[in-house]
């Protein structure tokens, strides 16, 4: 197949393109030269979605790009850009899509579980009601934004992405240093929600997306297997051999990351149910084991 990727240099995407070594790969980058230095010579690059007329020649389209979401604090000027990096290049790909008289017979774009809110201890699937607030509002316009691609001839899926655990990046590599010295532990009361997904489950889920003829709509991309923050925190300090004693208080993290801080002090608890229903079987259902399987 001939896949165009979006987002491939980001800690998904760069896994996901190493997966992918027997298609051909279109990889949209701001950067090429750089893309193409950590990626491969091998693929072909385009710095601009609008240097594209159709995507008549293009097999499938794998959408993960987007401004970190917990990179800065949340001003107004970075809520906008989180917005626009996903709004923009979703709308634009489905335009394409639609614009197209032999269209991609898959489109796969990212969301992320910010889409289901603050939800106390719920828990939730792909049909659960959300909490109207700014991640609610983000993910809710991304996903429409592609679900406008779907035809007859195009299927769309929508990935709603939980905290993912993988090695050199991502959420855990925030994490580690204080856990590593003992000075870790559960953030605030420790029951919200911490819904998360090894690395080769996110990859392998989004191959199994792009396999799959017959999936199609919302798929929750966790692990079966959700856990509180303090479990989370708990095991985490097992697999590293340190004790995870000291809280972080709810209050010093809203000084320090203001509204961003609810990503961590309001959590879900998420079940992947279409994926399981489709068939899909994770490889990493257990957190202790994907914990030491990263951090080893």
């Amino acid at each position: 197949m001939k896949i165009l990727i979006t987002g491939a240099t980001g800690f998904v995407g760069h896994q996901l393109v190493n997966a992918l070594t027997e298609h051909q790969l279109l990889i949209l980058s701001r950067n090429p030269k750089q893309a193409q230095a950590k990626l491969g010579a091998q693929h072909q690059y385009i710095d601009s979605i609008f240097a594209l007329e159709n995507l008549n020649d293009i097999d499938a389209v794998i959408n993960l790009a987007g401004e970190p979401i917990v990179g800065k604090r949340w001003t107004h000027e970075q809520k906008q850009l989180i917005c626009d990096s996903r709004w923009n290049i979703t709308s634009a790909i489905s335009q394409l899509i639609k614009r197209s008289e032999q269209p991609p017979h898959t489109f796969i774009s990212a969301s992320a579980i910010g889409y289901y809110g603050r939800q106390d201890d719920n828990q939730l699937t792909e049909d659960s009601p959300p909490h109207d607030e700014f991640s609610h509002r983000v993910c809710h316009e991304w996903e429409q934004l592609a679900l406008q691609a779907a035809s007859d001839k195009t299927r769309v899926c929508v990935t709603r992405i939980g905290i993912i655990l993988g090695k050199n990046g991502g959420a855990l590599a925030k994490m580690l240093l204080p856990f590593k010295l003992g000075l870790g532990g559960p953030i605030g009361s420790g029951k919200q929600g911490f819904s998360w997904i090894h690395m080769s489950d996110m990859v392998g889920l989004l191959l199994f997306l792009l396999q799959h003829k017959t999936a199609s709509g919302i798929f929750n991309a966790t692990a079966p297997t959700p856990v509180s923050q303090a479990e989370f925190a708990k095991k985490l300090g097992h697999s590293l051999h340190r004790p995870t004693f000291i809280p972080t208080p709810t209050f010093a993290l809203r000084a320090a990351m203001g509204e961003m801080s609810d990503l961590l002090t309001h959590g879900q608890f998420v079940i992947p149910t279409h994926a399981l229903s489709a068939g899909y079987k994770f490889k990493q259902p257990d957190l202790l084991d994907a914990l030491k399987d990263v951090v080893s």
